[in-house]
């Protein structure tokens, strides 16, 4: 079975409606051997905020040392967001494998009326991957309600009521009352957390028996203040009977001190949680989609919002922010309290109704009907304080013209469902993969892995010529740009997932430079987002790009990075340079070898490497950077630690790289304090456990994946790519087939829109072409040449004359008149 056809038959799932029970989940688990009964699990309810605390949780356990599995919903992007091991989504070729192990079973179920849900069957997936993956505990957010959900086949040790509001009624009950009483029922081993108070307390009470409470008043087991709003983060106190701690959290609102508080009383249920554990789980806990902000003139905030308790938290945490002018994007489900709604968002400008792309979207002339009649004609505002209301049927197209129609001081609201904030987020996250295809094979392996049908692959293998772009749309945009490069004599191949609902498609298109080049003029001024598809495809293909802004030397060309460790123990010199002085001689070597870049590391991040402190760290680069500071080069320090870093660019540090990719919460805003480049690296962790296994689907468009969520936190920070510089980490949780795979594709990182970074030097990669680690400068000048060749734009690298030598003569060979 292929990608696609599993994905096909998951997503036909959706035609059955939710119910109540988890007899057909039972059911679907007994047929895989019940996995559930081999997993420690934590289950998380609630109306608003139980995705916002399962992400929490997670990371804080991560922390600990545990490995920690993740069951959220629903998903943004990519269905296999749902279902999480270590922060990585589960892999198509496991997915196949469960629809495949799965699918007969569950066309008997449906034979007789009795087939599992999409939910019932991604939750069954979801217990079948963990336990496949060994985690040390699983996190699981709710569905619908608690008693009747899904999730509820297993017995938690621990769970959580995040809050209550009236949802579901037809499901759960009338009144907050009922409801409470049903998401009760997910109570485990342990009290059960709740920030509720008042009567759904009580009635939480009367299910789970004992109770944690988490809140701001006296007499509550968790304290959870909310300090205020720091920049882009949300300062809160939380305190215990014998513990207490400060955290800067990146959700943003004074309800996420309240989650905050779960989290805590959670996790020290379940581990042994040091303060210092649950402050950087806590800061690191990011959750796409809800109150984030995307950009800051004009003030851009996506939030999930899709009930009234959730329009009025989002309504409140706007509150805290200055703004002129509200420019409110509104997309939302039929089934939805749309009235409700709109009353507890706050007053808006400008409203853009829209139609997220799915049968469940309520119609945009309904959405605008709803927020014409909130506007009494009784009222004694002046009617020109009533908001004009356009209807723009996609989201995309919505918010490219709420942004153009506000200026600097206004703010941006994308709300009404997780459905509109998905397509609107594609703006920031959507990447056009450019591809090498140079031969069948090649042409092949990228239909592949754009999912396309094995018929497809067949009948467009031979045209994937000239220039070869890979890009994910929503299924209106991929039949446009079919029908619109087909008629411009080129050729677009469209992923074979085509069952109920999918949000995103892959495409490749397949074309000569010049019908890339009409395409887009087609598709400027094109409805449903294609007008921004129009202006990422000139970036990616580099037409009418501005050239003449060049400020760094990987600008105009491939920059070359000497390697300069203060360490006694890094891999191939440690030990040479350890002293102040050594180091600075030899990097004063380099610079008169041509060097660009020189980076000054403290700490080694090899295989089995020990944690160095920070204060010793410091002392060991400080010194050396005061001293190069000055000279025509520039200096860059190699540090995971925000603390390191800002003593560094006191020091005088032109760059920082991360190796960690932003591991330390802090890092990202003391670059951007700092307004300096920095290296996000793809790590699975920092250092490298040498027994870590990874399985990646494609080790590139995987490492470019998990690296553009990266960057846009960089981003978000207020630094811009062209400061951002991706590495996909050579040698971290990668095989040495994948580093050369790496190698050999590594111009497709430029789909990220940021300067590519290669750090292969004498790497164990090169093992693989039988070079021992004595053995491997030859191999690391080829590589260079070839990484220099396919598009890297720094190389970092020990051995500077050897690697200066190979990009000159790539630079010549590519412009014979460049010196």
């Amino acid at each position: 079975m292929e990608y696609y056809e599993a994905a096909n038959f998951l997503f036909d799932l959706q035609r059955y409606p939710p119910r109540r029970g988890t007899d057909a989940t039972r059911a679907l688990l007994g047929e895989l051997g019940d996995p559930h009964d081999e997993l420690t699990c934590i289950q998380i309810a609630g109306s608003n905020g139980k995705g916002s605390t399962a992400r929490m949780v997670e990371q804080v356990l991560r922390e600990t040392g545990l490995d920690v599995g993740l069951f959220t919903s629903p998903h943004l992007s990519d269905v296999r967001e749902r279902v999480r091991v270590n922060g990585r989504k589960i892999t198509k070729r496991s997915l196949t494998e469960f629809i495949d192990t799965v699918r007969e079973y569950v066309l008997d179920a449906a034979s007789r009326g009795e087939a599992p849900t999409f939910f019932e069957t991604n939750t069954a997936l979801a217990l079948w991957e963990f336990v496949r993956q060994e985690v040390d505990i699983a996190v699981l957010e709710v569905g619908i309600g608690g008693r009747y959900d899904a999730t509820s086949v297993v017995d938690p040790v621990a769970s959580a009521v995040t809050s209550v509001t009236l949802e579901h009624t037809e499901m759960l009950g009338e009144t907050v009352e009922e409801i409470a009483r049903d998401k009760a029922h997910v109570a485990g081993e342990q009290p059960l957390v709740t920030t509720e108070t008042g009567s759904t307390l009580d009635a939480i009470r009367e299910v789970a028996g004992e109770v944690v409470t988490v809140g701001n008043a006296e007499d509550v087991d968790i304290r959870a203040h909310y300090d205020g709003r720091d920049g882009l983060s949300s300062t809160v106190s939380l305190s215990g009977p014998d513990w207490s701690i400060e955290a800067s959290l990146p959700q943003l609102g004074a309800h996420q001190s309240l989650n905050a508080g779960v989290t805590a009383a959670l996790c020290r249920q379940v581990a042994d949680v040091e303060n210092s554990d649950l402050v950087r789980g806590l800061e690191n806990a990011h959750w796409p989609g809800r109150f984030e902000v995307m950009g800051r003139e004009p003030l851009v905030v996506l939030d999930g919002a899709h009930n009234p308790g959730g329009c009025a938290t989002a309504a409140t945490t706007l509150a805290e922010f200055d703004y002129d002018n509200l420019n409110l994007v509104f997309g939302a489900m039929s089934d939805k309290d749309h009235e409700r709604m709109v009353d507890a968002l706050p007053e808006p400008t400008n409203v853009y109704a829209c139609e997220p792309a799915t049968d469940r979207a309520e119609d945009a002339d309904v959405l605008a009907r709803t927020f014409e009649a909130t506007n009494d004609p009784e009222s004694t505002a002046a009617a020109s304080d009533s908001p004009d209301v356009t209807v723009i049927r996609s989201v995309e197209t919505a918010i490219e013209t709420a942004i153009e129609a506000s200026g600097p001081d206004d703010c941006v609201l994308v709300a009404g469902s997780l459905y509109a904030v998905s397509e609107a987020r594609e703006r920031w996250v959507r990447t056009e993969t450019p591809k090498r295809v140079t031969s069948i094979a090649e042409a092949r392996a990228t239909l592949d892995g754009a999912d396309v049908t094995s018929a497809g692959v067949w009948r467009m293998r031979g045209k994937g010529v000239h220039r070869v772009l890979k890009v994910r749309v929503q299924p209106r945009q991929a039949r446009y740009l079919k029908e619109e490069l087909l008629s411009l004599g080129g050729e677009c191949a469209v992923s074979g997932i085509q069952s109920q609902q999918p949000r995103y498609l892959d495409v490749v298109l397949m074309g000569t430079l010049a019908q890339h080049k009409r395409l887009i003029e087609k598709l400027d001024g094109q409805p449903y987002g294609l007008a921004s598809l129009a202006q990422d495809l000139k970036r990616t293909l580099g037409i009418q790009i501005d050239t003449d802004a060049n400020h760094y030397p990987w600008d105009d060309r491939v920059a070359v990075m000497g390697i300069v460790n203060v360490t006694p123990d890094s891999f191939h010199d440690g030990g040479e340079y350890n002293s102040t002085e050594a180091a600075i001689a030899h990097a004063e070597a380099m610079v008169e070898q041509d060097v660009d870049i020189l980076d000054v590391g403290g700490e080694s991040t090899r295989p089995g490497a020990a944690p160095v402190p920070v204060a010793e760290e410091i002392d060991r680069v400080v010194p050396v950077i005061e001293q190069l500071a000055d000279l025509d080069v520039y200096v860059s320090v190699d540090t995971r630690r925000a603390s390191v870093a800002r003593a560094a660019l006191d020091a005088g540090a032109d760059i920082v790289n991360d190796v960690s990719g932003l591991g330390d919460p802090e890092m990202r805003h003391v670059v951007a304090e700092y307004d300096v480049p920095i290296v996000v690296m793809h790590s699975i962790e920092t250092p490298v456990d040498p027994n870590t296994s990874i399985e990646y689907d494609d080790v590139v468009e995987d490492t470019i994946d998990a690296l553009t969520e990266r960057v846009l936190l960089a981003e978000k920070a207020g630094l811009e790519r062209e400061q951002i510089i991706v590495d996909p980490g050579i040698g971290f949780g990668k095989s040495p087939q994948e580093n050369f795979e790496l190698l050999g594709r590594i111009d497709e990182f430029h789909a990220l829109g940021c300067p590519v970074l290669f750090g292969h030097s004498h790497k164990s990669m090169f093992d693989h072409i039988d070079q021992s680690a004595d053995e491997r400068l030859h191999a690391t000048v080829a590589a260079t040449a070839i990484a220099a060749e396919r598009g890297a734009d720094i190389v970092r690298v020990h051995d500077v004359p050897e690697n200066v030598a190979a990009v000159r003569t790539q630079q010549a060979a590519t412009n014979p008149d460049s010196r």
